[in-house]
This record gives structure tokens, C-alpha cells and sequence, in this order.
């Protein structure tokens, strides 16, 4: 089923840019502004000029974000700051990292960098649990046909509760890595190669009969299907073939019954809800929730909030819990479905297997129902804003800045992928893999 590849990847030579960390980026879709400036401040080679380059007001068709991508990676070609591997080859990538509000909690993941064969959704070979946007998609398939490359790898998972493969790259770690760089996170990326024909043969003979799941780099992969399509269909019209990159794409394969595997929460922050109470909402949601109080009036907020994140963790393994603060209220609550409570009657519109999770009952039974907050509204982030850590979610109310925030747990990766192998995609932002994988790793250029 799932076909994966050595290549011959174009590497950083750290002889003509000095230390890894100037030039590695984060994946295109978490670079902020900020993080822009930074990164073209830190070298002339930073990977940020090419996957997000900056605009300008005299931008035109011959000269834009896009035709700079290509320049800026052609000129490192020629001059040797980019260099292509001597042989085809995987790459054996393991990342050291503490995971967030967890300071001992230190984790290693192991995983391995390829070239996958893209696979259309319908041979069920590969996954997605998310939908995509089309603006996202329209810039990277620009970037694409500008530069002919594959910058950042797509996240993608697969089942392996036996962990064959990741033995094999333990035992290729245990040597000196080729690259180590640690990231602005304190994360430390470290990268083999895997050029042994035995240790190729092995990886790909125990991938062959497994289905694969993205995890993150939606947009990047049908971006690829698309651009492939495109291109074969001018080639066959041309008569003339393609080098086969183009039905390959980078992608950084990770067992997902692996100890390093991170799932974080995503809380949601609302506003723009016009009269919007927290008493209104909690007598609204009372034919489907209970609501347990945690009140920091007349007690240590520190206290009552770690107090309410563990037990939000704890109610969460048992059953949909969501945690929620509101504005002008000096309290927090956790909302957990009434027992008994016919779900299939409440969600009738909603897989059995979708209900159990507390991200689809957030965003049907609040969200949509209590708030009003409708699909496209979501979509357009219209109402809701996305934030990692609570602590700023509920400084964010507290400020101001939003009505409410939803806290919610991580989702089980066993349920994602059951609900992904089912044909079905789960609300956006439902899942945050930490941590990102770097781009500027390794290249695949797809006229090698």
C-alpha cells in the first residue's frame, strides 16, 4: 500500500552558512510576522525567503514573492550553499523536547524522512482527519511551480504497535548524527543517513502493507496532487515524460504508537457574540450539560485553576468535558454531558464515533447551537480564534480581547485515526502535533 523512497536530498553546507539554526525554519503555516523579520535577520539564507517570503508594494508579475522564491533557491544552488546528497538515501529523524507546562517531561520521537508516493484520497492508501482551505493551497501550488521543490516535510503517521522500524532507526542512531540543531523551542532535531541498501529495503518492506495518516501538511499534500495533475496532464500532451519526483513528496514518516508521540490541546477563544452572558449560556446548555463551578472569588486563583485542569484531564478520560470562563464571572466550569443523554437523537447529523470526542461536541452543542456560531463562520474564524496555552486563553478574556475561551483535552490519536480511516475529518485545529518538524532539513527537488 504505502510506497515511500530514498532521494537524494539537497542539504545546508554549514561551511558557507555557519550554524544550522540561522537558516532552519518552523513549517511556512506557523511563521508569524515576527518570526519573519526574525528569521531574515538571521542570515541571507534563511529557508524563510523562500517558503515565506516577504511582499512588497511594487510586487508585479515578474517580479513577487514567487519569482524571489525561485531566484533566491537557484543562486544557493549554483553556489554550493545548498548541495545535493551523493546517493539516494532515508534519513533517520529524531527530535529531543519537553513537552509544554511538563518541564521533566522529556520525550524523544523518532521518525524517518522520505520521498511517499502521492495517492489520491479515494485509493485509501493515505488519509486526511482535516479540511483544507483553498487560499492556502493556491499559494503553495504557486511556490511549487515557481521553485520545483519540496521544502518542509508533510507530518505523516503509520501503525506499527510492534515499533519494527523504530528499532532499526534506534540502532542507526546510536552513531554520530550527520546534523543536529536545536530550534528557537529548545527542541534538538538530529538527522541520519540511512544509504545502507539493507536498512532501505527493511523500512520500505515494513511499510508495504500499512495505510498512512497525515497529521499535519494538509494544504501541502493536495497542493501536490494538484500541481501533479497539472504538470502530467501538459507533459502527456507534449508526449514527453517526467522525472518520477513528480509523483513523490517529502515526508517525515512517524509510528504513531511511538512513546515521543505529542498531542497538545487547542482552546477556543469567542467573541463578537452579541449579548453574550455567562449565565444566558449556562441556562441555554442545560438540557444537554451539567456544570461543575470552580469558583476563585473568595480563593487562590493559581490554586483553583491547577485544581481545574486536572480534573478537566481527569472528567476528559472518562467522557466528553469542556472546560469554560467567561467574562465577568470569577469562575471556571467544566461542562460534561447529562447522564443518561441520547447523543445519536442530539447529533443525529454526527458519526457515533465523532461524538465522543469533546472537540465535535464543543463545536455542535456550544458553538453552533448555544452561540450560534455557524460552519462558515468558523471556517472563516469569523467568532473563534485558536491558542495552545490556557493560561493565555484566559488572559485573553480577561483583557478583553474575547468573550470566553473552551478548554478542551487532546484527542486520543487512536480516535483521530479511526475516524480518519472511516472516510470522515474532524472540526479544524483539533489536533496540534508537538513538535513541528523543522524545514530546511533536507530538500527534494523534483528535476533531480
Amino acid at each position: 500500500m504505502a510506497k515511500v523512497f530514498p532521494f537524494r536530498a539537497l542539504m545546508y553546507d554549514p561551511a558557507r552558512v555557519g550554524d544550522l539554526q540561522s537558516v532552519v525554519t518552523q513549517p511556512y503555516d506557523k511563521i508569524t510576522p515576527a518570526m519573519q523579520t526574525r528569521y531574515y535577520a538571521a542570515s541571507p539564507y534563511n529557508l524563510a525567503r523562500i517558503i515565506r517570503g516577504k511582499t512588497y508594494p511594487d510586487d508585479s508579475p515578474g517580479n513577487n514573492v514567487y519569482t524571489r522564491a525561485r531566484q533566491n533557491f537557484q543562486q544557493w544552488c549554483n553556489e554550493s550553499i545548498l548541495r545535493p546528497a551523493p546517493r539516494a538515501a532515508f534519513y533517520a529523524y529524531t527530535q529531543r523536547y519537553v513537552v509544554p507546562g511538563s518541564p521533566y517531561a522529556e520525550r524523544v520521537r523518532y521518525g524517518f524522512i522520505g520521498a511517499g508516493q502521492l495517492e489520491p484520497y479515494s485509493r485509501r492508501v493515505i488519509f486526511p482527519h482535516e479540511r483544507t482551505l483553498s487560499e492556502p493551497k493556491a499559494d503553495r501550488l504557486e511556490l511549487l511551480d515557481a521553485t520545483r521543490a519540496h521544502f518542509g516535510q508533510i507530518f505523516m503517521l503509520y501503525s506499527d504497535p510492534q515499533a519494527a522500524i523504530d528499532r532499526r532507526l534506534a540502532a542507526i542512531a546510536a552513531a554520530p548524527p550527520a546534523l543536529r540543531v536545536q530550534d528557537e523551542y529548545e527542541t534538538t532535531h538530529s538527522l541520519w543517513v540511512i544509504d545502507d541498501p539493507q536498512d532501505i529495503a527493511y523500512i520500505q518492506a515494513n511499510l508495504a502493507e500499512k495505510s498512512l495518516l497525515i497529521a499535519d501538511g494538509h494544504h501541502r499534500y493536495e497542493t501536490a496532487l494538484a500541481f501533479r495533475g497539472k504538470i502530467c496532464s501538459a507533459a502527456q500532451a507534449e508526449n514527453r515524460s517526467l522525472p518520477e519526483n513528480y509523483n513523490r513528496i517529502m515526508m517525515t514518516l512517524i509510528n504513531m504508537e511511538g512513546m515521543g508521540l505529542t498531542v497538545l490541546p487547542t482552546h477556543r477563544l469567542v467573541s463578537g457574540i452579541a449579548g453574550f452572558a455567562v449565565p444566558s449560556l449556562l441556562e441555554k446548555l442545560r438540557p444537554h450539560f451539567d456544570a461543575q463551578e470552580f469558583s476563585f472569588l473568595k480563593s487562590d486563583r493559581a490554586e483553583v485553576l491547577s485544581r481545574f485542569r486536572e480534573q478537566l484531564r481527569q472528567q476528559g478520560a472518562a467522557a466528553p468535558a469542556i472546560g469554560f470562563y467567561g467574562a465577568g464571572r470569577e469562575a471556571y466550569y467544566i461542562l460534561r454531558l447529562k447522564v443518561p443523554l441520547n447523543l445519536e437523537e442530539a447529533l443525529p447529523e454526527v458519526s457515533e464515533r465523532q461524538r465522543a470526542l469533546d472537540v465535535v461536541v464543543l463545536h455542535q452543542l456550544i458553538l453552533k447551537r448555544g452561540l450560534g456560531i455557524s460552519d462558515e463562520a468558523v471556517v472563516r474564524e469569523t467568532n473563534i480564534a485558536y491558542v495552545r496555552e490556557l493560561e493565555e486563553a484566559i488572559a485573553r478574556v480577561d483583557q478583553g480581547l474575547a468573550q470566553a475561551c473552551f478548554a478542551l483535552n487532546p484527542p486520543p490519536i487512536e480516535q483521530v485515526r479511526d475516524i480518519a480511516f472511516a472516510g470522515e475529518t474532524l472540526p479544524q485545529k483539533s489536533t496540534d502535533f508537538y513538535p513541528k518538524l523543522l524545514s530546511g532539513l533536507t530538500i527534494f527537488a523534483l528535476d533531480d
